[in-house]
């Protein structure tokens, strides 16, 4: 029955188209879009300029100069080392957001402001002062003073009061203030950065968790630095929303700031834009337009200042004579570089540096960046040449700026993206599903090679940046969808063959089975030929041969040969059913009662193959005879079903198909302990088995009383006997009729096999032979009486009753009549055995009741189960 519109394959196609784009707006392909780009930039054949270099707070250096964070006077000292060196530019990329004071600079501050208050600066004007009056008083005396003045102006000359102690509090004055000048690090690092006059300290706009950030106006210092915003085009938009200004700035201490040559924000982590991550070179702030900080480094190595950037909204950014399209979003499409080491470019440790290891001079004219690389000091970012740290980063893109090297979406992008993606939804909604599977798969992996390729080529070759990824996606997603939708449909149409021609050889097996041949042969030909077919007709071929019908098996024969020829020996069928059509068998004569007359001098009658020689017993189903295979001079045992005889018309095919059916099944089993059946057929309406021979007699003489054999000797034939059933049952194989007279046993070797296996269901569940149950009630299971369905466990009961017998000498259950037996077998307990046989050993009687439990779930669940507790039973024998 065929679905309505919703499974056909345009219109799957269709579904998908939508639910991709759909999927788009949510960034669901993200990661394949920047996966597609990365791939791109790594195609790029682009190297990284060598004015741009890194100075690098690695672990190393973090060993030397201890664990973070650094006094601010390790970034003096370095820039005090750099300041000869005259660098085009220096970056400062930690971000300078508080002061740093130093403990002992309030207490150097303290004792300044002590002296300043004390007596001690007025001490050198006061013996100044003292020393002026002495001079004065000794002048006018001249020499006629007494002799007190002499010993004051020894003394005064002798003491520590002099102008040298004065000087030497002046000393002590000129020495604090210098101290409080070096623990005052942020001045010394303002002081130095001044001097430098070429370094650019970093901001981040949009972290409102970092300390020293701001949610309102700037400070005059950056607000001096905003750029030059001309045209009236709309403020610059990403993602196709209006760029938002940053709500939050985190700035640079006002006293450093206010030395640095420039300020530029310098984001941690990449934002991302339109599925892209990009590197905005303008942020928005309240009213104005600030750099980035790769931006400011790019301009002052090409020569230029701030007043010489200009955004022209909607477009791009006019760097002097430099014009860089980014777009209405000002962001820059980065191409990393994945060669030169660690984003390509060159870096030096910061101790090294430090230390005068690297010489400073390297760095003349260089844009120099400084900043954290050390593991968990740096932030990993992740670029198209691997995870790489912020200043690595933003030196990589200085480099893009200064040579050029970025990728540009070009006007025509979005439109050329928009028709790629069209094109794709028609192809899957039109074209495809009118394709072979293989043209399909070929045109597809064409069409995606070309949209990757051309994406590739604009990138490597031409710098743009086309989104054609959304179409692959669709192209591939598309094409997954309907070729899944088709092998499906595939699965269930060969999933309805398959159930289809299973029926048919079910239903040729049960025609089989009912010996319908000619109805069986017509269903397993609507069966494909395999080796397990070739199996069924063989079997088929054979049944036509034993009904005498060759013609038929001929057909049967010449059927199979069209798909192997040498199966078996089916060449050697054909030549003998082509030689047995219109060729005439012996005579068979036969008595009313169903047995073969065989007269001396005439030819042995056949049945079958076999050659019959005499008659040597009556078993369950009627005479058994002693044949012989003609061809291999085996000698046999045919057992006869006379269904001429036994069973009415209307009965006679059920009771073929169930007799070949088990015929089929006991000839399955393997083992030493069973007879072996070789052969079934009919001919002459006599169904017939054809099974192994064997020497000796059957158990049934040594139920008597007077002729019974040891306990030990019983034990150990109804342990092997339980170990037999368990192998038939595990191969699905029930008995139904165990008793004395079907195990043989030769006493001289002690050997024993199991007969007429499934003898009793053939005959027995058909009809009675004069009012009689066919079979042997004596030894059947309350299950099995009753008609209910029986496995194992009623074989271990009928056991149970063998193994009764031969220890006691008489049944457990006897009764005048039929009825009376079935009643008591199936209502009332066996006698004791010890009340029967009280020598018995003790563990005998155990494991006869449990056998002969009314319960079937009572009794021993498996063959294995009941000989292992005869096995037990025996080594306490002995």
């Amino acid at each position: 029955m065929k679905g309505g519109f919703w499974t056909t394959d345009w219109f799957v196609g269709a579904i998908m188209t939508v639910a991709v784009l759909a999927l788009s707006q949510y960034g669901f392909f993200a990661p394949v879009e920047q996966a597609a780009y990365d791939w791109g930039v790594r195609l790029s054949p682009e190297t990284p300029s060598d004015r741009v270099t890194v100075i690098a707070i690695d672990d190393a250096s973090l060993e030397r100069l201890g664990q973070w964070p650094w006094p601010r006077s390790r970034y003096t000292e370095l820039l005090e080392r750099l300041q000869p060196a005259a660098p085009r530019s220096i970056a400062l990329m930690p971000l300078f957001l508080e002061p740093q004071g130093d403990p002992g600079s309030e207490i150097v501050t303290d004792l300044l402001q002590f002296i300043g208050t004390s007596s001690l600066p007025a001490l050198p004007l006061e013996t100044e002062a003292l020393d002026q009056q002495l001079r004065a008083l000794e002048s006018r005396l001249a020499g006629q003073g007494p002799e007190e003045l002499d010993a004051l102006r020894a003394f005064f000359d002798a003491s520590r009061l002099s102008s040298e102690a004065g000087r030497d509090i002046e000393a002590l004055i000129d020495y604090l203030r210098e101290m409080r000048h070096y623990l005052n690090v942020d001045g010394r690092l303002a002081a130095q950065i001044g001097a430098n006059g070429n370094v650019l300290l970093a901001m981040q706009f949009a972290q409102s968790n970092l300390p020293g950030t701001t949610s309102g106006p700037l400070p005059d210092y950056l607000k001096a630095q905003a750029i030059t915003a001309v045209n009236d085009n709309p403020v610059p938009v990403f993602a196709g929303a209006p760029l938002r200004p940053a709500n939050h700035a985190a700035v640079p201490l006002g006293l450093l700031g206010r030395r640095a040559a420039g300020t530029g924000h310098a984001s941690g982590a990449p934002w991302v834009f339109d599925d892209l991550q990009q590197v905005p070179l303008v942020i928005a702030h309240e009213s104005g337009y600030y750099p980035s900080l790769a931006l400011l480094l790019a301009a002052r190595q090409l020569g230029l200042q701030a007043d010489d950037i200009t955004v022209e909204l909607g477009r791009g950014i006019q760097l002097g004579a430099h014009w860089f399209n980014t777009g209405p979003d000002l962001a820059l499409l980065p191409s990393f570089y994945t060669q030169g080491g660690d984003s390509g470019i060159e870096a030096h440790s910061f101790i090294d540096v430090l230390s005068g290891k690297v010489d400073a001079e390297i760095f003349r004219d260089r844009t120099v960046l400084i900043g954290a690389t050390a593991r968990g000091l740096s932030q990993s970012l992740p670029t198209a040449a691997g995870d790489t740290s912020a200043v690595q980063r933003t030196a990589g893109i200085v480099s893009n700026l200064m040579r050029h090297h970025y990728k540009v979406r070009p006007y025509w992008g979005v439109w050329a993206a928009i028709v790629a993606y069209l094109l794709i939804a028609l192809y899957l909604v039109l074209l495809l599903p009118r394709l072979r599977a293989a043209i399909a798969t070929l045109m597809t992996m064409g069409l995606m090679l070309a949209l990757a390729g051309t994406q590739t080529v604009l990138m490597t070759q031409a710098a743009l940046w086309v989104p054609l990824s959304l179409a692959v996606i669709l192209l591939l997603l598309g094409h997954l969808a309907l070729e899944t939708k088709r092998v499906l449909l595939a699965h269930r149409y060969t999933t309805h063959r398959e159930q289809m021609a299973e029926s048919f050889r079910l239903e040729g097996l049960a025609l089989q089975g009912r010996a319908k041949l000619d109805e069986a042969f017509a269903k397993l030909r609507e069966v494909p030929l395999d080796d397990g077919m070739m199996e069924v007709l063989y079997n088929l071929g054979l049944d036509f041969e034993r009904r005498g019908q060759f013609d038929r098996a001929q057909s049967v024969y010449e059927y199979m040969t069209g798909y192997d020829s040498d199966f078996r020996d089916l060449q050697h069928r054909m030549i003998h059913v082509k030689s047995m059509q219109g060729a005439g068998a012996p005579a068979l004569k036969m008595s009313k009662s169903g047995r073969f007359l065989i007269a001396e001098g005439e030819d042995r009658p056949m049945l079958g193959r076999y050659e019959v020689l005499r008659e040597i017993g009556k078993g369950a189903m009627g005479t058994v005879y002693l044949g012989q295979d003609p061809k291999i001079s085996r000698t046999v045992a045919i057992k006869t079903l006379d269904l001429s005889q036994d069973f009415e018309k209307k009965e006679i095919e059920d009771v073929k198909g169930r007799f070949f059916r088990e015929a089929e099944t006991a000839g399955r089993l393997s083992h030493p302990n069973i007879v072996t059946v070789y052969d079934a057929g009919e001919a002459h309406q006599l169904a017939y088995i054809a099974m192994e021979y064997l020497e000796g007699e059957n158990l049934a003489p040594y139920t008597r009383s007077n002729n019974l054999l040891p306990p030990e000797t019983v034990l150990d034939i109804i342990a092997r006997c339980a170990e037999t059933l368990g192998y038939a049952h595990k191969n699905s194989v029930v008995h139904r009729d165990i008793k004395p007279a079907n195990i043989m046993y030769r006493p001289e070797n002690g050997e024993i096999k199991i007969t007429d296996f499934g003898i009793a269901r053939i005959t027995g569940a058909s009809r009675t032979r004069s009012g009689m149950v066919l079979g042997t009630p004596s030894y059947m299971s309350p299950e099995q009486l009753s008609g209910k369905r029986v496995d194992g466990r009623s074989d271990l009961f009928s056991l149970g009753v063998m193994c009764f017998q031969l220890i006691t000498g008489r049944l457990p259950f006897i009764a005048d009549s039929m009825a009376n037996l079935m009643y008591k077998i199936a209502n009332e307990d066996h006698p004791s055995v010890r009340v029967l046989r009280p020598d018995v050993p003790d563990c005998i009687p155990p494991i006869i009741d449990r056998a002969l439990k009314k319960n079937r779930d009572e009794r021993y669940a498996s063959g294995d189960e009941m000989a292992e507790d005869i096995r037990n039973c025996l080594k306490t024998l002995h």
